[in-house]
């Protein structure tokens, strides 16, 4: 529809310039310059160049004869039955053991599980699709578009985290340009080549809508209009140097089809996992033990940054890579080994990226400065987080409210034993300004702005000393994670 109403307008001008020409006494008209159209560009010889190193992947699993229909539970069989028939199918008695024993034994059918697509990445047959595309697959099967026929493919490896995986065919075979994704820039042309439904080499093209799209933890994603729909996963960007930029990977839908936005992975992440996938069959990234949080603006100012910028540190694991170097919940990291952390995502990408065993160097905001701190990364590995069990045997509710509507208690020696921590206040009740800000009953409070707090009495006579139009922040520990909550006293 788009062009069909850039070609209408531009009929409509050149009717118009026409007319007034015709209207004008002759020897006056005014020297018109013809307005620049530039030609869209002509992707068939592009298509030509790169297509035949575009595949179309098949996955299959094996079932045993009788089970059903793949991944359906007897239960489910039956609604469906009931809800598309009209009437339950009857179920199958089971054979007690004596029976079971005399039956022969069942055997498997290789049934089919699902279509993809994917790229030829070398001359001896390395294949880049997606994870999900051959994620419980038995069987992987590769068809190229020169009719040699069909593939049997060896799963060399798997990353569900950046959703890319590496297979391998035996032969020798086209392979794809690779291209670099940094170079990318919104409004450039871009193509896809793929299976769609099942539709082998079809083609699509559009633009990079935007690049860094976090959609995932690991790696920052292209976003284009690219027409891309089930089938077409695991199958390639292409740019107008015929260069792969991407792996078209996922789709914005309430339909379930294309609404006019998708996502590749970068090339450039795609192809650092493929080499550990060829190497080791796994990826392994860094980790140091801690979980995090953005920066809000009120946070930032409240504990003098200069502006938003870099990660909370909500809690940090018990005996963890961050704990041994000195971490604390409350720290803001500004800077990962000298490059600046400006989101949460960016850290995340900066530790997994890190080799384990390496020395990581980190720049954090503490209490009003910057402070570097040395820490080895781990790799990762599930995360290990000590629960806290609230204790108020020091609790006095019967103090009144401070400014900010809290009322606190010191904490118990097991408290600061589980905490493990020298300071703080528990909350036993809240209202009023803490309560609007997400203050809780239960909740440990660590710092105000820049302070930390020893004891309720020392907390209660920093809040007496708020200025009361003036934001503050307090550092709130609840259960695993600690974050900062801006809270104003006496206002809305």
């Amino acid at each position: 529809m788009k062009t069909v109403s850039h070609l209408r307008k531009f009929l409509s001008a050149c009717a118009f310039v026409s007319a007034a020409l015709f209207l004008v006494p002759a020897g006056m008209q005014p020297a018109l310059a013809a307005p620049a159209v530039g030609n869209l560009p002509d992707f068939a010889d592009l298509v030509e160049r790169v297509g035949p190193a575009v595949v179309n992947i098949r996955t299959t699993e094996k079932v045993r004869s009788g089970q059903g229909y793949p991944g359906m539970e007897e239960d489910e069989m039956q609604e469906f039955f009931r809800r598309f028939f009209g009437v339950p199918v009857p179920r199958q008695q089971q054979p007690d053991r004596s029976q079971r024993r005399r039956q022969a034994p069942q055997q498997e059918e290789e049934v089919s599980r699902g279509v993809g697509s994917g790229f030829i990445i070398s001359a001896d047959g390395y294949v880049l699709t997606n994870a999900h595309v051959i994620e419980g697959a038995d069987e992987v099967y590769v068809t190229l578009t020169d009719k040699r026929g069909e593939f049997k493919a060896k799963i060399i490896g798997a990353d569900k985290s950046t959703d890319v995986a590496l297979v391998k065919i035996e032969g020798n075979f086209p392979r794809v340009t690779i291209g670099d994704s940094n170079r990318l820039r919104p409004g450039e042309w871009v193509i896809a080549i793929g299976s769609p439904f099942g539709l082998a080499n079809t083609v699509t093209a559009g633009i990079v809508s935007a690049k860094a799209r976090d959609t995932g933890d690991y790696l920052p994603l292209i976003q284009t209009d690219v027409a891309v729909n089930p089938g077409n996963s695991g199958g390639p960007l292409i740019n107008l140097r015929g260069e792969v930029v991407g792996i078209n990977s996922q789709i914005y839908s309430r339909s379930g089809g294309y609404m006019g936005i998708s996502f590749a992975v970068p090339i450039d992440e795609a192809m650092r996992v493929a080499d550990q996938l060829r190497t080791a069959g796994r990826v392994t990234r860094g980790r140091i033990g801690v979980a995090i949080q953005e920066v809000t603006k009120e946070v930032a100012e409240s504990l003098g940054l200069a502006k938003s910028q870099g990660v909370l540190i909500s809690s940090v694991e018990a005996g963890g890579p961050a704990d041994k170097a000195g971490i604390q919940p409350g720290d803001i990291v500004l800077r990962f080994n000298g490059v600046a952390v400006d989101k949460g995502t960016d850290l995340r990408r900066m530790i997994g990226s890190a080799k384990p065993g390496s020395k990581a160097n980190l720049t954090v905001w503490r209490k009003g400065g910057n402070r570097d701190i040395v820490i080895t990364v781990a790799e990762m590995e599930p995360d290990r987080t000590a629960r806290v069990r609230p204790d108020k045997k020091n609790s006095k509710p019967d103090e009144p409210m401070n400014a900010l509507g809290l009322t606190v208690a010191d904490l118990s020696e097991t408290q600061r034993r589980e905490l493990r921590t020298d300071g703080g206040v528990i909350v036993d009740a809240v209202e009023g300004p803490a309560a609007r800000a997400g203050v809780q009953p239960g909740d440990i409070i660590l710092r105000l702005n820049n302070t930390d707090i020893r004891d309720a009495k020392q907390f209660n006579a920093l809040v007496a000393k708020l200025e009361q139009k003036k934001t503050a922040v307090l550092l709130v520990r609840r259960g695993d994670t600690s974050q900062f909550l801006p809270v104003r006293p006496g206002g809305q």
